[in-house]
C-alpha cells in the first residue's frame, strides 16, 4: 500500500468519526475532576498570541521603516541637489523588498529565533550588508554608479542597520516577556500514559526552545498499563475529562501517543473530542509504519499526523476581527435610527427596561451576556429561555411581535460585536443555555451539537440565510442548523461572511415563516 493512501484512509476514518461523533457534556452536567487536574485548570492562563501574526507584522515593520528611512535621507539630501527622481523611490522599494526576502531566506522571521541575539543579529547584519553589495553590483554593470550618491547610500546602510538592531533589540524583550507570560507556548495535553506517552513527552522535552508546554496526561485504562506518572508529567483524567478541561483552561493541542494499530480507540476518542476548537495530532514517533516525510507535520523533530485543526486561526482570525469591528461599527452608524425608534416604540408600548440581557453559549461553551430589544412583558421575561416562544405567545408585546418577525430585537448585539467582542456579525446563532427541544436540551437532540462553537457565534449566519430560524419545534430544525453551522464553519472565508451578510435583510423578510 502506498504511504500517502494509507494517511488518506486515516484522515477518511477520522472525517467519517466527526460526521457522527457524540455531543459534548453542557456546562450544566459537568463532569467532575481529578484534584490534579482542578490545579492545573486553575492556574491563571493569558491569552495566546499567534507566533504566525507576530511574523508577518515583524515583516510588514521592516519594510515600511527601512523604506522610509531610505526614502526620508533621499529627499532630506538627494532632492534639494538633483531634484526628485522617482527612480530613487523605486530602487529603495526594491531594496527593501529584497532585504525581507533575504531575511526570510536565512530564516530570522520565527518566533524563536526572535527570542535569541547573536543568531539573528549575524543572519540579520548579513543580509543586509548582501543587499547592499548587491545594488552597488547592479549599479557598477548598468553604468549608474556616478548617478547614485555615495553619501546617501552610506547614509540609508548604517541608519537602516542601526534601526534593524535597535528594533530586533526591542522586540527580543518583548517575546521573551511574552514567553514568560506563556503567550507563545503551545499548551498541550498528552493522551496515552504509557510508554508511547513517555518517550514522546521526553522527545518534546529534549528540543530546546520548544513552544510546547505540556500540563498532563490523560487516559481511560484504570490497569498498570496507565501510568500516574508519565515522563514526570501527572495523570490528570480519562479521555471524557479533556472536554470539560479545556472548557476550564486553554488548550492549544491535544497529541495522542497511541499507534496507528489502535485505531478503534483514536476514533472512539475522537468522537469526543472533535467539538472542541483545539488542534489534535497523532504522534508518529514511534511507528514503525513511515508515510512520506511531506504526509507529516513536525512539532520540532517529532513526526505527528494532523487529524483535526481548530478553525480560524492566525491571520484569518485577525481579518475576521477586522471585518467584526469595522464593518459593525459602520452598521451600528447606519442602524442607530433604527433602534432609537424600536426603543421608543418599546418604552411607549409596555412598562419595562428597553434592553433584554440573556444568557448564551459563546465561543468554547463560554456564557456570554447577549444584548437584545426586549419583546415579552417585562414581568414575564425569560433570561434563560427555558420556555421556547411559540406563535401567539401571550407573554410578546405588540412591538415585541413586530421586532421579532423582522429580527429587529437582534439589533442590540452589534455592541456585543464592536465593543464586547463576544459575537462575530456572521457565525452560528447563540442559543440560549437552557434552550431545549420540547423536554430536550440541544446537545442530547443532535450528535456533535457543541461543535459549533468551536467558533466565536454571530448576529446572522449561514443557517439563519438559508430559513432555519425562530422556534424550534422539531428535531430535523436543530440538526438542519447544526449542520448549516458546521458547513459554514469548515468553509469560512471573509468573502463567504460577506456574502452572508447581503443576503440577510433578504433572507430576514422572505424565510420568516418560524420567527415568532
Amino acid at each position: 500500500m502506498e504511504p500517502v493512501n494509507a494517511r488518506s484512509m486515516l484522515d477518511a476514518a477520522a472525517v467519517a468519526s466527526a460526521a457522527v461523533g457524540v455531543g459534548t457534556p453542557p456546562l450544566e452536567r459537568r463532569r467532575r475532576l481529578s484534584q490534579a487536574a482542578l490545579v492545573v485548570a486553575s492556574q491563571k492562563v493569558r491569552r495566546a498570541y499567534s507566533p504566525i501574526v507576530i511574523a508577518g507584522v515583524v515583516r510588514v515593520l521592516d519594510f515600511s521603516t527601512l523604506s522610509l528611512i531610505g526614502i526620508a535621507l533621499y529627499l532630506g539630501y538627494v532632492a534639494p541637489l538633483s531634484g526628485f527622481r522617482w527612480e530613487y523611490i523605486a530602487a529603495i522599494l526594491t531594496m527593501t523588498l529584497a532585504t525581507v526576502i533575504c531575511f526570510q531566506a536565512a530564516d530570522i522571521y520565527d518566533v524563536q529565533i526572535f527570542r535569541g541575539q547573536l543568531r539573528q543579529m549575524t543572519r540579520m547584519i548579513s543580509s543586509w550588508a548582501f543587499v547592499f553589495l548587491l545594488f552597488i553590483g547592479v549599479s557598477f554593470f548598468a553604468k549608474l554608479g556616478g548617478e547614485i550618491s555615495r553619501l546617501w547610500l552610506s547614509a540609508f546602510f548604517f541608519v537602516g542597520l542601526a534601526t534593524l538592531i535597535s528594533s530586533r533589540l526591542l522586540l527580543r524583550s518583548l517575546v521573551r516577556s511574552w514567553a514568560r507570560q506563556g503567550r507563545l507556548d503551545r499548551r498541550t495535553i498528552v493522551v496515552g500514559s504509557d510508554e508511547n506517552g513517555e518517550k514522546l513527552i521526553e522527545a518534546l522535552d529534549a528540543q530546546t526552545d520548544s513552544d510546547i508546554d505540556i500540563l498532563g496526561v490523560f487516559d481511560d485504562r484504570n490497569d498498570n498499563r496507565a501510568l500516574e506518572t508519565c515522563a514526570g508529567k501527572s495523570k490528570l483524567g480519562k479521555v471524557d475529562d479533556i472536554v470539560e478541561f479545556a472548557r476550564r483552561t486553554r488548550i492549544d493541542l491535544v497529541l495522542f501517543a497511541l499507534p496507528i494499530s489502535a485505531e478503534a480507540r483514536i476514533l472512539e476518542m475522537l468522537k469526543k473530542l472533535w467539538v472542541l476548537p483545539v488542534d489534535i495530532r497523532l504522534s508518529a514517533h514511534t511507528n514503525k509504519l513511515r508515510f512520506r516525510p511531506r504526509s507529516y507535520s513536525y512539532i520540532g523533530k517529532v513526526p505527528t499526523l494532523d487529524v483535526f485543526e481548530a478553525p480560524i486561526t492566525d491571520w484569518d482570525l485577525v481579518m475576521k476581527w477586522m471585518f467584526d469591528h469595522f464593518v459593525g461599527a459602520v452598521v451600528l452608524l447606519l442602524a442607530a435610527p433604527v433602534m432609537a425608534l424600536v426603543a421608543l416604540a418599546i418604552k411607549l408600548d409596555s412598562p419595562g427596561p428597553v434592553l433584554f440581557r440573556q444568557k448564551r453559549f459563546g465561543f468554547n461553551n463560554e456564557r456570554i451576556d447577549v444584548f437584545k430589544f426586549r419583546s415579552l412583558y417585562h414581568d414575564q421575561a425569560d433570561p434563560l429561555a427555558s420556555k421556547v416562544v411559540t406563535k401567539d405567545d401571550k407573554r410578546v408585546t405588540r412591538v415585541g411581535r413586530f421586532i421579532r418577525k423582522t429580527s429587529l430585537d437582534e439589533l442590540p448585539q452589534l455592541f456585543n460585536v464592536v465593543f464586547k467582542s463576544n459575537l462575530s456579525l456572521v457565525g452560528p446563532r447563540p442559543h440560549a443555555v437552557q434552550g431545549k427541544l420540547q423536554n430536550r436540551l440541544f446537545d442530547e437532540a443532535v450528535d456533535g451539537y457543541f461543535a459549533r462553537h468551536r467558533v466565536k457565534p454571530g448576529i446572522t449566519g449561514w443557517a439563519q440565510i438559508n430559513g432555519w430560524r425562530g422556534e424550534i419545534d422539531n428535531e430535523e430544525k436543530i440538526q438542519k442548523r447544526v449542520e448549516f453551522d458546521l458547513y459554514y464553519i469548515e468553509n469560512w472565508s471573509v468573502l463567504f461572511d460577506i456574502a452572508i451578510l447581503l443576503k440577510t435583510p433578504l433572507a430576514v423578510l422572505t424565510k420568516n415563516e418560524n420567527a415568532y
